[in-house]
């Protein structure tokens, strides 16, 4: 994090420690997200925008990931974030990539949507199941992003393969795993589905497909072995989905909004109902918001919930 993001940071902490008292409406609020240009940041700030127009003001505090903001939330500096399920349910447990940096002062405050993922070949590999996958090469590491060992791993298990069972090609990030792909030096790389870069690969290599996930319930079961809070869901085609020919069954977890325990009860009941009664303003901004579903943001991550959330939005 940057001296000038620090400090902005500070600077925001000192105005909600005054402000917190006088109600939403006083509150500038300080919101957690990954760097300009990714997801978790346009997710922020479309967050913002509809907060700010029905009278919440908010402000997005970029940062360099969940591991440096999440904290941030936990100690009060920071109001909101942006985290995947993973992630959270890992940081309030003290477990995963949060072991023994337990964060007991974040809980999630809603689903915002769907998160689609999956391993994507050449159209001309021919690899068409997970279990095609066995002796070939595949994108895996992810000293960067390490949360995506653990899906790949979710992935393969599906059926019923391990990393012993291919060749990993060790890579820091998702965009890397997209340009060795894209190079010839992998058979198979992850990255989420929708994503601009997979079109770009996509053109770079002449043609390629997502490979479906078994949907069987020993397949989800060992899946869910590995990552508890993901389950598999079948997407359908779409102009925003390259590499997905047809209907075919993916592996998901969901996207949240985290907030601090020192945000009052009915201070997060104000911002869910916000994003509840605004998700078609939400898509407007930002198009993964296209699979919030207002009628099921509280989904069981094996985490609770803020308070003032469940009692805004009920206990699904």
């Amino acid at each position: 994090m940057t001296l000038k993001s620090t400090l902005a940071g500070i600077l925001v902490a000192g105005s909600l420690a005054g402000a917190l008292a006088g109600g939403a409406q006083a509150q500038t609020l300080g919101i957690g997200t990954m760097g300009q240009g990714t997801s978790g940041y346009s997710m922020g700030s479309a967050i913002a925008k509809v907060l700010a127009d029905n009278g919440v003001n908010a402000l997005v505090q970029p940062s360099a990931g969940t591991s440096a903001y999440l904290p941030l939330i936990d100690m009060g500096e920071l109001d909101l974030g942006i985290a995947n399920a993973i992630e959270v349910a890992e940081a309030m447990t003290g477990t995963g990539v949060f072991e023994g940096k337990q964060l007991a002062n974040i809980a999630p405050a809603a689903r915002l949507y769907p998160f689609h993922v999956g391993v994507f070949v050449r159209d001309d590999s021919g690899i068409e199941t997970i279990a095609d996958l066995a002796g070939k090469s595949v994108t895996y590491g992810y000293t960067s992003q390490v949360t995506i060992n653990r899906v790949v791993d979710a992935i393969l298990a599906s059926a019923e393969l391990s990393e012993a069972d291919v060749t990993p090609v060790m890579v820091p990030n998702v965009v890397r795993g997209a340009e060795d792909f894209a190079a010839g030096r992998a058979d198979g790389a992850f990255f989420a589905i929708g994503s601009g870069k997979v079109t770009e690969t996509d053109a770079a290599v002449g043609g390629l497909h997502f490979v479906p996930v078994p949907d069987d319930e020993a397949s989800v079961a060992r899946l869910q072995e590995i990552v508890p809070q993901a389950y598999v869901t079948t997407i359908e085609p779409a102009d925003n989905r390259t590499g997905v020919d047809e209907a075919m069954p993916v592996m998901a977890y969901d996207y949240m909004l985290v907030v601090g325990a020192h945000v009052p009860d009915e201070t997060v009941g104000e911002i869910v109902t916000i994003l509840r009664d605004n998700a078609d303003v939400l898509a407007e901004s930002f198009g993964g918001f296209r699979g919030m579903d207002p009628d099921d943001m509280i989904v069981d991550i094996d985490v609770p919930y803020h308070p003032g959330a469940v009692a805004a939005l009920g206990d699904n």
